[in-house]
């Protein structure tokens, strides 16, 4: 082969080797056998050259993507180009796993190299002890910005803010600012706001960047500056303030202390990641698997999942003692044994469904006091209307089936009766959840289906034993 045509080759190797994702968003299997081939061959050459060079998004799904020793091989190889930020982007489990295996040196000059919130939430996975060591080896400045985060508690706006931030007092003109914004090294890489303090770092307001690059330089920053009304409490739940960011579309916002002085800013890059993180756990719970990740492994998933399948068992065992109450009356008329779960299965979808609907309304602060009755009412309707269909469905299919129209009466009754039950339990116990200040999506499933079960079989098999003098 000649050398422009080796040349060639190497060119759309690379081009093949840099387009990572197939047109489903997956990795491309080519592409993750030549890294691994690399790995294995300890290629550094190309590490450095199609995989140091990806954004930290796709390193981070590399990294999820390859084999357990494959991930520390790859870390090790990349040595000081591996970006730190990448550790950010995979499940805990995953990043428990690499930091486990870096070299606390290594580790300090990784996280030394990022915003404080990316390496506040890198160290907060980590022991106490091993967080001290670490932050016993960065810089004064930086080990105490570090910190202040990391003694906020977890899921709070002082623990998501970077505390990396521009602030002027509000005598500057803007000549001064903008020399200041050009001359200061120690400064964020990238801001929307420059905020404005008094001699305590007390916030007075801020400023865009816009006004500043339109104003004159003459111009003090105070007569240009806009009180910053939306300030978040470094206290406040992270949910809240992501929330309090998407209802006034702010790209960023100043974190303040109990005394109003200026701690940090939280971006809105911050705010996409709990808003997508709060989803997902919302889902979770309402599935019943906890804070699981895909990277976990067998044993802790089991021990994640067992809690709530136990809490099931019960349920399920209080809707059989409900079902015995009735076994003499399902002895006598077999039909009922045969339609009872139709019932019950029908409720529990249609809870599951009201419940949803309204797990986020609440988690997006759609339902309040003040709709909530309206949608009580909406809802009551909702069920009301879908039973009464699903009634005369049913009651054709028992007719049809068991020639009995009195049982197609009786179990078009008990549709509606349990239609009706389920949408009231499945906006009514969420409700009642929030109130008392436990999450909505943690434990309505398992009482919704509870009581649909319930109400489902009772009021089928008491209608029938009542119905046909069975009792």
């Amino acid at each position: 082969m000649s050398e422009e045509a080796e040349d060639t080759a190497a060119e759309n190797t690379a081009a093949e080797a840099t387009d990572l994702y197939d047109d489903d968003g997956v990795i491309r299997s080519e592409y993750l056998a030549r890294v691994g081939a690399a790995i294995a061959d300890r290629d550094i050459l190309f590490l450095k050259e199609q995989v140091a060079s990806l954004h930290e998004s796709e390193l981070g799904d590399l990294l999820e993507s390859l084999q357990s020793e494959q991930r520390r091989a790859l870390v090790g190889l990349l040595g000081e180009d591996f970006d730190f930020t990448a550790l950010t982007e995979v499940d805990e489990s995953v990043r428990r796993e690499i930091v486990g295996d870096l070299p606390i040196e290594q580790m300090v000059e990784g996280l030394g190299e990022l915003d404080s919130d990316d390496a506040v939430y890198i160290l907060e996975d980590l022991d106490p002890e091993e967080q001290d060591d670490i932050l016993a080896r960065l810089p004064f400045t930086e080990r105490v910005r570090l910190r202040r985060s990391l003694d906020y508690p977890e899921e709070t706006a002082g623990r998501r803010m970077q505390t990396e931030f521009v602030a002027v007092p509000p005598f500057w003109s803007v000549g001064q600012t903008i020399d200041y914004l050009r001359e200061d090294e120690n400064l964020p890489f990238s801001f929307a706001q420059v905020f404005v303090v008094d001699p305590t770092f007390r916030l007075l307001g801020a400023i865009d960047l816009d006004s500043i690059l339109r104003s004159r330089r003459e111009v003090r920053v105070e007569d240009i500056m806009h009180e910053t009304s939306r300030s978040i409490p470094a206290l406040m739940d992270q949910e809240d303030a992501a929330q309090l960011m998407s209802q006034y579309d702010l790209l960023s916002a100043a974190v303040v202390d109990e005394n109003n002085r200026l701690v940090g800013v939280l971006t809105i890059d911050d705010v996409l990641d709990v808003i997508q993180e709060e989803a997902e756990e919302d889902i979770k719970f309402l599935g019943g698997v906890g804070d699981e990740e895909l990277s976990d492994n067998v044993v802790s998933t089991v021990r994640s999942r067992f809690p709530w399948l136990l809490v099931n068992l019960a349920t399920a065992i209080l809707a059989s003692l409900i079902i015995g109450i009735f076994d003499a009356t399902i002895q006598q008329m077999v039909a009922l044994a045969v339609l009872m779960p139709i019932v019950a299965s029908m409720g529990g979808n249609a809870g599951t469904q009201t419940l949803t609907v309204t797990v986020r309304a609440l988690a997006t602060r759609d339902l309040d006091i003040y709709n909530a009755a309206r949608i009580i009412r909406r809802e009551t309707w909702i069920g009301l209307i879908n039973g009464l269909l699903f009634a005369v469905l049913v009651a054709i299919m028992a007719f049809v089936w068991f020639g009995n129209a009195q049982l197609g009466l009786v179990i078009a009754i008990a549709m509606v009766i349990n239609m009706v039950s389920a949408a009231l339990a499945g906006i009514l116990l969420p409700l009642l959840l929030d109130k008392i200040g436990v999450d909505p999506a943690l434990a309505s499933a398992v009482f919704v289906t509870t009581v649909t079960d319930i109400v489902g079989f009772f009021s089928f098999l008491g209608l029938a034993g009542w119905w046909f003098g069975l009792l």
